[in-house]
């Protein structure tokens, strides 16, 4: 008997611990962060577009993609796709998005197209792209939008995000906000 009321004390002290006491901690510290633990926003005209952390889902012919998502873009299933390079649908997957995206890029040759533009993160919600696969992109997103190469080019150059350790990113939505603001 005693030891029963000894384990249920453990266990009353222990859902009070971790179901009130940690949830409310963390919540206060949240209360500290930038934009109260809500992510870093990015806003168009006063409207919140998208979360800089965050990719999202382009597929329009006028806007620079990201990479494709193996839990179509959703926050709240983040994950990677758990399949490897022998995997037949894995392998049957890659080679579809491959066919799309010579289709949307025909001047492109299919050693041209890098990687990052083909496969899902680990994650399936990274935000960032490599130069590389911005830059393959630069003649559709001009023809679309009736503007110079070069204009375009010169605006994918300027988001080109250099780290010390790591390579060099670019962040899809801040890419296509500005490329919205450029008209």
């Amino acid at each position: 008997m005693k030891t029963i009321f000894s384990i249920l004390k453990l266990t009353a002290v222990t859902l009070v611990l971790l179901a009130v006491i940690y949830p409310l901690a963390i919540y206060g510290i949240a209360q500290l962060a930038p934009n109260q633990g809500k992510g870093e926003t990015i806003s168009v005209n006063g409207r919140v577009v998208g979360y800089q952390k965050i990719g999202q889902k382009f597929d329009k012919s006028n806007y620079f993609w990201g990479r494709p998502s193996a839990v179509d873009y959703n926050a709240a299933g983040s994950a990677g796709s758990n399949k490897g390079p022998s995997n037949a649908e894995y392998l049957a997957l890659v080679q579809k998005r491959i066919d799309t995206f010579l289709v949307v890029h025909p001047y492109l040759k299919k050693s041209e197209i890098p990687a990052d533009m083909v496969t899902a993160s680990g994650s399936g919600l990274d935000p960032n792209i490599s130069p590389q696969g911005a830059l393959v992109q630069v003649k559709r997103v001009a023809k679309e939008r009736n503007l110079a190469e070069a204009k375009v080019k010169a605006l994918v150059e300027s988001k080109i995000n250099t780290a010390v350790v790591g390579p060099e990113t670019v962040n899809v939505l801040e890419l296509n906000v500005a490329l919205y603001k450029l008209r």
